[in-house]
């Protein structure tokens, strides 16, 4: 990471020991092991999604040759002290609403949750130093469970849907974050990959996509469904990523970079809705869509968006997450309003109620990043 910081043994050490302290405090308050050994999620789902967050995420940002270290070490401490104090606001929360859940959902609600950071981690890799990395996991943590406990409260979200909105949220937080650093100059190194710095990245993407439909299962209320769909989302969306890739290089070949992005593009669109799609072919037209995007984007996002608003999006987190999100929030909607379409009375309230939800979540992450940053 960026080495302009003061002091790193007097400043880390000290942070993170004084952030555990502040976690061990809490946690003798909070929890207790009375729902410990309830809950319905299985051992083997959880694992999944940790094999995912940490192993996956962890090799994804491997990709920049001079911060490959960096990307799968200090994403493990991250973790570490994120999914405490995910777990801390998640147990505050339903303490305040009086539910009692599992001990297990509970850590693996906080192990999903984490994935907004890892993604925004991703749009600021090689500017931010430790410090400010494990403040902003302080900060996204808390400000993405009070955006879900507005969804679910005053907008009526279920529990589940509102989770799947952990990809838009992390993308625009880490947008919003990295336009307070200033961009590598493009001749530095610090934005050169090696052949060893891809293959390591490509592993953390097969990672990714083995996983993903336990990540988006894992609290979805028919579980069988949503690995179902998934699975054909994510298929169609990796065959039309190496046909896009082809399509829109000069010379004609495979471009690992649209690949490495595209072909998760599909699970995270069809996330929202992946429960109750009923036919496998609407989840494999979400997964094509979700990469013709994927790969538009990639080929437009950096060439004129971000140049206009000089952001620097490092791991290209907006076209990876931030758009296949907002695809997969729409189709939700669009889905919703084939399903409803006989209750009109009706129809407006869960469209606007809906749309709000998306709409909060983006704003919401786009002025906390910002003010983090």
């Amino acid at each position: 990471m960026s080495s302009n910081y003061r002091n790193f043994r007097n400043s880390v050490p000290w942070l993170i020991l004084f952030l555990e302290a502040i976690f061990i405090v809490l946690f003798y308050f909070l929890f207790s092991d009375d729902g410990a050994s309830r809950s319905r999620i299985s051992y083997p789902a959880f694992q999944d999604v940790s094999h995912m967050v940490i192993f996956g995420f962890g090799f994804f940002l491997t990709f920049l040759k001079r911060y490959g270290f960096s990307s799968t070490g200090f994403n493990l401490l991250i973790i570490g002290l994120g999914a405490q104090c995910s777990m801390l606001i998640e147990g505050l929360l339903v303490f305040l609403q009086t539910e009692n859940e599992g001990g297990l959902k509970r850590i693996t609600k906080g192990a999903v949750s984490m994935t907004a950071v890892v993604i925004s981690t991703g749009a600021v890799l090689g500017k931010a130093n430790p410090v400010q990395l494990i403040l902003m996991t302080v900060v996204e943590i808390i400000v993405f469970h009070m955006s879900r406990w507005m969804n679910n409260t005053f907008l009526q979200v279920p529990d589940n849907i509102s989770m799947m909105q952990v990809h838009l949220f992390g993308a625009y937080f880490g947008l919003a974050f990295s336009s307070r650093f200033p961009e590598p100059s493009p001749r530095s190194e610090k934005n050169a990959s090696t052949p060893k710095s891809d293959l390591f990245s490509m592993l953390g993407t097969l990672f990714l996509w083995v996983f993903w439909p336990s990540f988006n299962s894992v609290l979805a209320v028919n579980k069988g469904r949503a690995i179902y769909n998934t699975y054909f989302a994510l298929a169609v969306s990796a065959v039309t990523a190496f046909v896009l890739s082809v399509l829109t290089t000069k010379d004609g070949k495979f471009s690992m970079t649209h690949i490495h992005s595209a072909v998760l593009a599909g699970g995270v669109t069809v996330g929202y809705a992946a429960h109750s799609i009923e036919y496998p072919w609407i989840a494999m037209i979400l997964g094509l869509l979700a990469s013709v995007i994927t790969v538009l984007g990639s080929y437009c996002l950096q060439r004129c968006f971000n140049r206009a608003l000089k952001i620097h999006d490092t791991s290209g987190v907006h076209f990876t997450f931030g758009l296949p999100g907002v695809l997969g929030a729409l189709a939700q909607i669009v889905l919703l309003v084939i399903k409803n379409w006989t209750n009109l009375s009706r129809l407006g309230y869960l469209v606007m109620i809906h749309l709000g939800a998306v709409c909060l979540t983006i704003s919401v992450a786009l002025i906390t990043g910002f003010i983090t940053g």
